[in-house]
């Protein structure tokens, strides 16, 4: 694919950076969704780094969680994962440059210090922000052996403008913006130190990320621009800042709208990974009015031009209907092989062939995988089956005496096929002076138990003429 005006003269390099937290965020699997597409319409490169510093945060299952919700969801990542903390020594080895060359400082004020600064700030109801009060001092004033920290030399003077290839042209003053710590009293290297060192070895052109980042750009820059005078090649990438999910109501999305974790959609919601990856492909980004966009489509039309502003709300009822969609466009043999984990028992090859079989007619009535396995619970019922309330209701009055004629005209059925078996229930209905529903809803009853079902011609076809007549008989006579 050739580059379009959003890339650059350099072969595209993205990345996704979770910070591991037990999921993978929807927000976050939005986020490498863009970066991945906008890598592959360009022929570049998708990058995952995961940013492990947090050690508190970051455990073993919280890595193996995002990973495999990447993985669900075919975000296939080139390379290998880069792990953040494994390269706290780089990092450190990035400050010490900054600090020979005039780029950094070591500033020595103590954490009461820090606390008595931030407390008169507030006071004065200024900013809070770091007061420089070791910029221009020199190291041998601090007490021989007293712990510091290394702090940016950030420019003070003037503006810094970013054309943000979503937001727009951003400036901010120079004066808004602290010297930073880059490395902390113990010597390891802080987030935004570490950001830029590695979006720098791993060759990243264009950082796209949510628009809650959009400050740390402004305070990762000085560190490409000091960089780049002590060695040069650290050209700032471009960046790309999209708007954040908000729930249904124009809030930050949290938990009070619902999952947060893509692992929820899939395994409590019974959403298909296609079907996720098209909602969150439409939440802030579109092409024209197309509804149903597959991963190969969105390749190929995917441009940061076509981010909007605005959040995007996050309507669950839309992806529902979405996974509607492909869940009647999915083959049915991968459907019964998703469904079947979802049954309450271990199914036989005989059943799981069955399970297979029924697919066709319970998937145009099912929102998600919960769904079509609740409705398959019917086909492994044990006889003789206990009614709900729906299903009883249905069995009341005259309905056992017409499903005693029902029962009579499948039994004397020459094939056991939906078109022989409509026939003959039509019969018995017209005979009896009724319409179908009469005579179709005590016999659904029979079959399944329950008020609804799939269409009822489909049913004793799935179940066969033994289990079918059975079932019927076990229900032609009032219970004691």
């Amino acid at each position: 694919m050739g580059a379009t005006s959003d890339a650059g003269a350099k072969p595209v390099v993205t990345r996704f950076a979770p910070s591991p937290t037990g999921f993978l965020h929807i927000g976050g699997a939005r986020t490498a969704l863009f970066n991945l597409l906008f890598a592959r319409h360009h022929g570049g490169k998708f990058l995952l780094r995961i940013e492990d510093t947090d050690r508190a945060r970051s455990t073993e299952p919280a890595i193996a969680a995002i990973l495999d919700g990447m993985t669900w969801l075919g975000l296939d990542w080139d390379g290998d994962v880069v792990y953040q903390f494994s390269r706290a020594a780089r990092h450190a080895e990035v400050a010490h440059q900054m600090l020979a060359g005039g780029h950094a400082y070591k500033c020595f004020a103590t954490a009461e210090e820090l606390e008595a600064m931030r407390a008169g700030q507030r006071a004065n109801k200024q900013p809070l922000r770091y007061d420089g009060r070791w910029r221009d001092r020199d190291a041998s004033e601090a007490p021989a052996d007293a712990p510091f920290v290394v702090r940016l030399r950030a420019p003070k003077e003037g503006s810094v403008t970013i054309d943000d290839k979503v937001q727009g042209s951003v400036t901010v003053a120079n004066a808004e913006l602290d010297d930073m710590v880059l490395l902390r009293s113990d010597g390891t290297p802080t987030y935004m130190l570490a950001v830029v060192v590695d979006d720098h070895d791993m060759g990243v052109t264009h950082v796209i990320r949510g628009d809650d980042h959009l400050n740390n750009a402004f305070r990762q820059l000085p560190i490409y621009h000091a960089m780049d005078a002590i060695e040069g090649g650290w050209d700032a990438p471009e960046y790309a800042h999209i708007p954040l999910i908000h729930g249904s109501d124009g809030a930050k999305l949290s938990k009070r709208h619902g999952a947060l974790g893509v692992d929820a959609y899939r395994d409590e919601m019974g959403i298909l990974p296609e079907a996720l990856s098209n909602y969150l492909l439409r939440l802030g980004w579109g092409h024209g009015d197309d509804e149903f966009i597959s991963r190969e489509q969105a390749i190929e039309w995917f441009t940061l031009a076509g981010v909007g502003k605005s959040p995007s709300r996050f309507d669950l009822k839309k992806l529902e209907n979405l996974n509607g969609h492909y869940i009647r466009a999915t083959d049915d043999d991968r459907l019964a092989a998703l469904v079947a984990p979802l049954l309450a028992f271990e199914p036989t090859p005989d059943q799981r062939d069955l399970l297979r079989r029924s697919m066709a007619a319970l998937k145009p009535r099912a929102a998600n995988l919960i769904e079509l396995a609740e409705a398959s619970m019917f086909l492994f019922r044990t006889r003789p089956l206990i009614l709900d309330e729906g299903g009883a209701a249905l069995l009341e009055g005259d309905a056992r005496a017409l499903l005693a004629r029902v029962h009579a005209a499948l039994d004397g059925a020459a094939t056991w096929d939906t078109e022989t078996l409509e026939a003959a229930v039509r019969a018995v209905a017209d005979d009896a002076g009724v319409k179908l529903g009469a005579a179709a809803q005590p016999l659904r009853a029979a079959l399944t138990g329950k008020r609804t079902s799939p269409g009822i011609f489909d049913v004793l076809a799935l179940l066969g003429r033994e289990e079918s007549l059975a079932r019927i008989a076990d229900q032609m006579t009032q219970p004691a």
